[in-house]
């Protein structure tokens, strides 16, 4: 028996050892890129909490489970059960046995129920660490940390607490079987009584920590409830689910007095069936109550039942998802625009974007990409101070894709090839005599031919970097290609762990499971390996506790460094009466902005949201990782932006929770939604937009994110809403309405008058033919002053081809709709001073032209000739958005006309 119990013990030993040395050195990789990143903080709170939940709670759990174990096998067998060995083996004694195994069985299931509790470790953080949120939640007057941060912790330990007692009546149910303490005969169950109180005192814990389960947890959950027509505790939980709830705990209650005064009395099983029948009687009893006052009392009544109740779950939900605080604008909804606005907004119409995310990536991908192992991944909507003007820019760092290397080997892809190179970037709305975007930073090494510059090119760590590579080793580290050679270059940077020892080249080699990193005489002991080099994976892995936005977007510092930001999100799914996302969250806050540099991937967190509760708790749980967002250098804080997944969350909430009177939301009676047409008629996707732009009673233009209202079911505009992005005024949300009681177009209905427009549909048509295809850009709504004019930029690609070119925009404004080659020629048409347009001069010129030819007066030359200088200077500033210059070479172009108009007597004026 006991070479048995050896051999089983062995077995368990050596099982543990294999698993656990591949993750010991794990860990110690772990440990080493925490430590060379400076947040090993993180790392050792981790482990340090981890190590003492596992430890405490393996050895009360081995504590209760031994004592049970061993109470159940106390004495001598009234009736054991022998074994009989083959040959001349001793007889087995089962009791015996079991005695042996209470050690190991124990500690089994103690280490199991420890392992689980590691899983706790940030649940047990916040708890200790919590801080107030300040506010308090209208049923139980609780502040909601009580919510978010000790309900957690209790269901925890309560959950802890029932596992335990549940294994324990596991184990020493069979153990009582064997020994014949407990009889199952002709359906009828003998409990003799050295069992009888055991099993008595266990089934009584049992429904304890029901009843703690029910009045600790059940109760304050009712504020989650979905009984109603909304998130949080409805009419009926509060008017019976909840009374009954407390009666339930009651009634657990009482049945632990019910088992043992069973026990007490020798009639254990008979009043362990009582006990449970009561107890889910009362259970059914409320869920049946709690159903029936839904369906007869509040159904036929709901709005005057559930008011209170949906005026919480209103205010929760503004309030957890930050709409309380949106501003709210009111237009008129009767400006007309002239030249004179779009004179004045002439920052907005410089910046339209009329390049689409999805053919710009296409197109630098055929022109910049330069080799087939770089990539460009996704292109990034930024702004920056180019040359004194505020420009709204594209941009796509160049990464290295090792996938796509045309020989993979261990030294090409970890030694040689390492990083991406530089990036590509242009203005949003000026496109080339070729309808290709034109570049300000392109090449390799990257050029610049504006203002800003790129210094140190490399891109080790980006959105496409997820494989390992060493860097400072004796192969030659590959930088760009450079004509028909290429050009090497050594890292130069602190980034990566250092590989100093035999044992770190170990780990990695365990870790990377690769034996080449151990034979290699290329890695030196300068050596340094980076690994998480995917910018997604090395914020989570860091800053474990944060959710994060799915945009991750380069930005050129003022040094002419890379830097990468990433929005990070503090969450919850315990927030009292607020509206839940599919997944449970219903809180959440943009609290941390993350800066990676490109090139050594060292990473810095700003606490963007001081205010945020859950970010307080963190900064108090992680001392010292978080930094204020003052701290941040300034140049970087220009580039700060509102992140696009809680804007297009809170867009979305916001169209049905701008109601804030009961009645009204009850009804839906002003329900907005997003429009669903973004491209063209056939495709349906967010309508969401970055745009440089003088916000209507604003005097300076700023970099803003806007979307459209319209209200549910209809096409026409209610009103749209911006989130702020510059200086003081980051993360700001405005709300601008339109009158109810006035037509505003929106998307949907631009989108059909482009398509019934006779001239704009041939010309697509013709286009779209065999051997070219038509891509049809997103509809821009631009807003001006309080009129809203849309735009929408028209491609045209060879079948088979990879480079759009931008060939056509399409400019609507109210009731007229004009496609010309650019922006500035179609608002021409539109708002042209006195209603004149581009073409009409350019007739009237070639009509004066040819009059002057045919006179011998010279003078006659010279005012066509000034005449055809203000129109080409008219040209320059229309291109450049100089609509005030614009305005005044037009003006000068019209008085030379009317003086040729006298001199000649012919009908010149367009």
């Amino acid at each position: 028996m006991r070479r048995i119990v050896l051999l089983v013990l062995a077995f368990v030993v050596l099982m543990v050892l294999m698993a656990g040395i591949p993750g010991f050195l794990n860990f110690l990789a772990d440990w080493y890129w925490f430590s060379a990143l400076g947040y090993d903080t993180v790392f050792l709170t981790r482990l340090v909490t981890k190590v003492v939940l596992w430890s405490t709670v393996t050895i009360v759990s081995f504590a209760v489970l031994f004592v049970n174990v061993r109470i159940a096998l106390r004495g001598i067998a009234p009736d054991p059960v022998i074994i009989p060995m083959r040959g001349q083996q001793p007889s087995l004694d089962v009791n015996r046995f079991l005695r042996v195994l209470t050690w190991p069985a124990a500690g089994l299931f103690a280490l199991m129920v420890g392992s689980a509790a590691t899983g706790t470790w940030l649940t047990v953080l916040r708890f200790l660490k919590q801080s107030p949120f300040g506010t308090t939640d209208p049923i139980f007057g609780k502040d909601i940390a009580y919510f978010v941060f000790t309900l957690p912790a209790l269901s925890a330990g309560v959950g802890i607490l029932t596992t335990l007692i549940v294994v324990s009546l596991v184990l020493v149910t069979p153990l009582y079987l064997l020994r014949r303490d407990v009889v199952v005969l002709h359906r009828r169950v003998t409990v003799e009584p050295s069992a009888q109180w055991h099993l008595a005192f266990l089934l009584a814990a049992l429904f304890l920590a029901l009843a703690l389960r029910v009045v600790l947890i059940d109760v304050p959950a009712v504020s989650y409830g979905t009984t109603g027509p909304f998130v949080g505790a409805s009419y009926s939980d509060l008017s019976v689910k909840l009374p009954a709830l407390r009666v339930l705990g009651f009634v657990a209650v009482f049945g632990a007095a019910i088992v043992l005064w069973g026990a007490r009395r020798r009639q254990l099983v008979r009043h362990v069936v009582i006990a449970m029948v009561l107890y889910l009687g009362v259970a059914v009893l409320g869920q049946i109550t709690v159903s029936a006052t839904q369906r007869f009392v509040v159904v036929p009544n709901e709005l005057v039942k559930e008011t209170p109740q949906l005026e919480r779950h209103i205010a929760a939900t503004r309030e957890a998802w930050g709409l309380a605080d949106v501003q709210v604008r009111d237009l008129s909804g009767e400006a007309r625009l002239t030249l004179a606005d779009i004179e004045a907004n002439a920052p907005t119409i410089r910046n339209v974007r009329l390049w689409d995310r999805e053919p710009l990536l296409q197109t630098f991908g055929q022109l910049q990409e330069i080799r087939t192992y770089y990539d460009f991944v996704s292109v990034d909507d930024d702004r920056y101070w180019i040359d004194g003007e505020y420009r709204q820019v594209l941009l796509s760092p160049r990464e290295l894709n090792s996938a796509s290397l045309p020989t993979r080997s261990f030294i090409n892809e970890r030694l040689t090839f390492t990083h991406g190179m530089g990036l590509t970037l242009g203005p949003v709305n000026q496109v080339t005599q070729e309808g290709l975007p034109v570049l300000f930073i392109r090449d390799l090494p990257p050029v610049s031919d504006v203002s800003l510059e790129v210094t140190r090119p490399g891109i080790y760590y980006g959105e496409l970097s997820n494989d390992w590579v060493f860097v400072k080793t004796n192969a030659r580290e590959f930088d760009y290609p450079s004509g028909e050679g290429n050009v090497f270059a050594t890292y130069e940077g602190t980034g990566g762990v250092p590989v100093s020892s035999l044992l770190r080249r170990l780990v990695f080699s365990a870790r990377f499971r690769s034996m080449k990193i151990l034979l290699s005489q290329d890695i030196t002991s300068e050596s340094r390996v980076m690994f998480h080099r995917r910018i997604q994976d090395r914020v989570r892995k860091a800053l474990p506790f944060l959710y994060w936005d799915g945009d991750p977007y380069v930005v050129v510092a003022p040094d002419g460094t890379l830097k990468w930001i990433v929005d990070a999100f503090t969450a919850t799914d315990r927030y009292p009466y607020a509206h839940r996302l599919s997944d449970g969250t219903n809180y959440m806050r943009n609290a941390v902005k993350v800066v990676v540099d490109a090139y050594d991937g060292s990473l810095q967190a700003f606490v963007a949201d001081p205010d945020d509760p859950l970010i307080r708790t963190y900064e108090a749980v992680f001392p010292g990782i978080l930094a204020p967002l003052d701290s941040m250098d300034e140049g970087l804080r220009a580039h700060l932006r509102y992140p696009e997944d809680l804007f297009r969350i809170q867009t979305m909430l916001y169209a049905t929770y701008h109601m804030d009177e009961a009645e009204t939301f009850y009804h839906r009676e002003d329900e907005w939604q997003v429009p669903l047409t973004a491209r063209g008629e056939n495709t349906r996707d967010p309508f969401l937009r970055h745009i440089i732009m003088t916000l209507p009673g604003e005097e300076q233009e700023e970099y803003i994110v806007m979307a459209p209202f319209t209200p549910r079911g209809k096409d026409n505009l209610s009103a749209w809403i911006v989130a702020r992005n510059d200086g003081p005024h980051l993360g700001e949300l405005v709300v601008y309405r339109f009158p109810r009681q006035r037509l505003v177009f929106g998307p949907t209905q631009v989108v059909n008058r482009i398509n019934q427009d006779t001239e704009i549909s041939r010309q697509i048509s013709l286009w779209d033919q065999r051997g070219s295809q038509v891509i049809r850009g997103n509809l821009l709504v631009i807003p001006i002053e309080e009129a809203l004019i849309f735009v929408q930029a028209l491609y045209l690609r060879a079948e088979g081809g990879r480079i759009p070119e931008l060939k056509r925009v399409i400019v609507a404004y109210e009731n007229q709709v004009v496609m010309e080659e650019t922006l500035e020629e179609g608002l021409a048409r539109l708002f042209g001073g006195d209603g004149q347009a581009t073409r009409p001069v350019e007739g009237a010129l070639r009509q004066a032209a040819a009059t002057a030819a045919a006179s011998p007066d010279r003078s006659l030359t010279e005012l066509v000739e000034a005449a055809s200088a203000a129109y080409e200077r008219a040209l320059q500033a229309q291109r450049a958005g100089n609509w005030a210059r614009y305005g005044e070479e037009m003006q000068r172009v019209g008085d030379v006309l009317r003086e040729l108009q006298q001199e000649v007597g012919a009908d010149l004026m367009p």
